[in-house]
């Protein structure tokens, strides 16, 4: 399968589920000595539900696990031995789960972050925020990311992915670990755009949501997709990412996926305030976290930082926590001094 026998990963949701049962049927298939995939939880009695019903009951539904995924809920024992650790924690509370476990992770074990978001008092994107907490060179860091929505993984439908890192060559370990007949890994060595562009998407998701909750039509959509995805652009250059990211799996990619999807938790929840949902019941309406609303506040933070334009963005966190209603949005972004593409 690869050279990593014992797979640990932190976080029971949906990316950590349906990711360990990926690894316990490569596994199966491949059948190496001693290899074992194991799942923890920050809170114990979730991961005894799942683990007593054999599905992941409130994040991704209708899948049964397989029999030889392990639970472990104490702190030093999912550790212990770990060859390879999956973060599947949402970014925001990445650094307090982080602490949490921050004694017992073995020093030298590649962590894989498969959170997109920017966290938003330090501005820093989910490796930066494993560096910051377990220190820059204390574990190797990589982030698997790309157009991937978790209830076609679990169907075997066919999708792509990045596994981005500094060290092309823990990407090449990364992408033989996670790589199946319906799930392709390609390397990346740019992570700073890709995780750049795993996080501002979500927020332009929002607003694909948005168009088509208030009827606005496919141009609309369209014209969305494509300024969004400059304003990605713009922001993640200036941050020091590689322009041709932000046209691959992981930029353009992702974007397409997570717009269109109905599965979409950020264009979903989008869709409900567009069909005039006040934001706080457009969020109730779904058990897992929006990161988009988040990271909106981040991207703005970074704009400004970086005195980038992201009228979009920027439109999105008038809609969502200044109570801006959402035609209002859209007649001023359509009203904006016409310029060049």
């Amino acid at each position: 399968m690869s050279m990593f026998k014992n797979i640990s990963i932190i976080g029971d949701g949906a990316m950590g589920t349906v990711l360990a049962m990926l690894l316990c049927e490569k596994r199966d298939c491949s059948s190496p000595v001693g290899m074992t995939v194991r799942m923890w939880g920050y809170d114990r009695g979730q991961l005894e539900q799942i683990e007593a019903a054999g599905e992941n009951k409130k994040f991704l539904p209708g899948y049964k696990l397989p029999k030889g995924l392990v639970f472990e809920a104490e702190d030093e024992r999912i550790m212990a031995g770990a060859e390879l650790i999956v973060s599947a924690v949402p970014c925001q509370l990445m650094r307090r789960v982080w602490r949490r476990l921050k004694d017992y992770v073995p020093e030298g074990v590649p962590i894989v972050s498969v959170a997109k978001g920017i966290e938003n008092d330090t501005l820093l994107c989910p490796t930066q925020i494993l560096a910051d907490v377990l220190g820059e060179n204390h574990n190797p860091y990589c982030a698997l990311s790309g157009p991937t929505i978790a209830d076609e993984l679990a169907r075997k439908l066919p999708a792509t992915a990045c596994a981005a890192s500094s060290d092309e060559g823990l990407a090449r370990k990364v992408q033989k670990a996670f790589s199946v007949p319906w799930f392709r890994v390609y390397t990346n060595t740019d992570i700073v755009g890709v995780e750049l562009a795993g996080a501002m998407k979500n927020i332009i998701a929002i607003a694909a949501g948005i168009i088509d909750g208030t009827g606005a039509g496919d141009n609309a959509k369209a014209a969305l997709l494509s300024r969004g995805l400059a304003e990605i652009t713009r922001l993640g250059l200036a941050c020091g990412a590689r322009p041709q990211t932000f046209a691959g799996l992981t930029g353009l990619g992702d974007l397409v996926t997570t717009c269109i999807s109905p599965k979409g938790r950020n264009r979903s929840f989008g869709e409900r305030i567009g069909r005039g949902q006040t934001v706080e019941q457009a969020e109730r309406s779904t058990e897992s976290v929006i990161e988009g609303i988040a990271t909106c506040e981040s991207v703005c933070a970074l704009g400004r930082r970086y005195k980038v334009e992201i009228p979009i963005t920027e439109a999105i966190y008038e809609v969502l926590f200044e109570n801006k209603p959402v035609l209002a949005a859209i007649s001023d972004l359509m009203k904006r001094q016409l310029k060049a593409e």
